[in-house]
């Protein structure tokens, strides 16, 4: 039986039905709203209003959970590699065998660039910002890819697809190279997906680099974690830029600058500034004091979350590996040390557990980033890198669905009435 709820106005009433997901809370459906009762919703920041259909990723931040095309993260963390969760969240299963090996071998294969492309890094700034760098060149694809943009041809989407993902790293990696003023190095396809991008990131010329088991498991892990989480802000604007019709190339270049912002995937950088600024651990109690003081502007960066009003099932997947990598790079980091400390008063202090305000996903990845001797103005784009997956499939579901429109938000004006121009002279 069809659920409905009924919205009485000044003078009508309207019957609006109820939507329901496999998991999760209902929906009300206000599609008609404005043209049956002549009124708009008003939510900002979007918190409960639903913006589509989807079949990729469910989180309940309740009950810390985050699920992969039905899939539990901690699953996937587990037994699975970042390649093979590309493509469940790209085609909505896990491959085959056969599956698998063929779509390694065509990410594999698309991993360089066009080598003009590589030119576009003269005219950056030797100091640019990696994301500023990011932004540009995967809007610029579009005009070395022109010959499958065809965004209602189904292989057109699937070829965009395949080489944004396969080109993601390849272009991180010329970003931090360009500030290093080093030599860019090629892919080589005898490297997994994660080997290839951190050899392309720290070899040189003089040296190759050596792989380090625990630092490939690492970024693989965080990659997995990063790949998708439902309409976030990123998610949302590559959404909205697609449903105009935009390229992909474009599409995920929105997805990137949007990311940038602080409150979003910058958050990672926010946590070590904060550590770096709490400086030792005898001066946590001082901070702790000043987090709980509402008069006070500091604000400890890594504790809670948006959606997560649990535990993130991503910090504690993390955290572990934290542990791993710092181990196998034989360094005793006093950022760490502060980091546990004041994840353990968070798990136990009264002020924290009332206010859920539990480690996130960005407490721990900046100290592996940072143990891997990736800098700090890096962070955001190894999330790209990662959440490109995740870009592309949304992308992609929304492209295939007949259902699509372009997205155009109402708002509430509370501008200037009507009034008539005056002339320059008379003002």
């Amino acid at each position: 039986m069809t659920k409905t709820v009924n919205l009485k106005g000044a003078s009508s009433e309207i019957t609006l039905e109820v939507r329901s997901g496999t998991e999760g809370p209902d929906a009300i459906d206000i599609t008609s709203l404005y043209g049956d009762m002549g009124v708009f919703t008003y939510d900002p920041g979007f918190v409960s209003t639903a913006s589509c259909h989807s079949k990729i990723t469910y989180i309940d931040g309740d009950e810390g959970i985050l699920r992969y095309r039905g899939y539990p993260i901690e699953q996937l963390a587990e037994h699975s590699d970042f390649l093979e969760v590309a493509y469940l969240l790209l085609y909505g299963e896990l491959p085959s065998a056969e599956q698998y090996s063929g779509f390694n071998h065509v990410i594999t294969h698309h991993t360089m660039i066009n080598e003009s492309l590589l030119h576009f890094f003269d005219g950056f700034h030797y100091d640019a910002h990696p994301m500023a760098m990011m932004v540009g060149v995967t809007g610029s694809l579009s005009a070395f890819y022109h010959d499958s943009i065809d965004i209602q041809n189904e292989r057109h989407r699937e070829i965009s697809a395949h080489r944004m993902i396969a080109k993601m790293p390849t272009i991180a990696a010329a970003c931090f190279k360009h500030n290093l003023g080093e030599p860019v190095n090629y892919p080589r396809n005898d490297l997994s997906y994660v080997g290839n991008f951190l050899r392309m990131m720290f070899a040189t010329p003089c040296e190759d680099y050596q792989l380090s088991p625990a630092a490939e498991k690492a970024m693989n892990l965080l990659f997995i974690l990063h790949a998708d989480h439902e309409q976030n802000a990123s998610t949302s604007t590559v959404r909205l830029a697609g449903s105009s019709g935009a390229n992909p190339f474009a599409c995920i270049a929105a997805g990137i600058a949007s990311l940038w912002g602080p409150a979003h995937g910058g958050a990672n950088e926010a946590v070590l500034d904060m550590l770096e600024e709490i400086e030792d651990v005898s001066n946590i109690d001082k901070f702790i004091a000043r987090a709980k003081d509402k008069d006070d502007p500091f604000r400890l960066m890594g504790f809670g979350h948006r959606v997560y009003k649990n535990y993130d099932p991503r910090a504690k997947i993390i955290r572990a590996v934290c542990h791993e990598v710092l181990e196998e790079v034989d360094t005793h980091d006093p950022f760490f040390e502060i980091a546990l400390r004041l994840e353990e008063i968070a798990l136990e202090d009264e002020y924290f557990v009332e206010r859920k305000l539990y480690p996130n996903v960005d407490f721990y990845s900046g100290i592996i980033y940072r143990a891997l001797g990736i800098p700090r103005n890096m962070f955001t784009v190894m999330f790209a890198i990662a959440r490109t997956t995740g870009w592309v499939a949304h992308w992609m579901e929304m492209i295939s669905d007949p259902k699509q429109r372009i997205g155009r938000p109402r708002q509430i004006y509370v501008g200037e009435p009507k009034r008539d121009y005056v002339s320059i002279t008379q003002r």
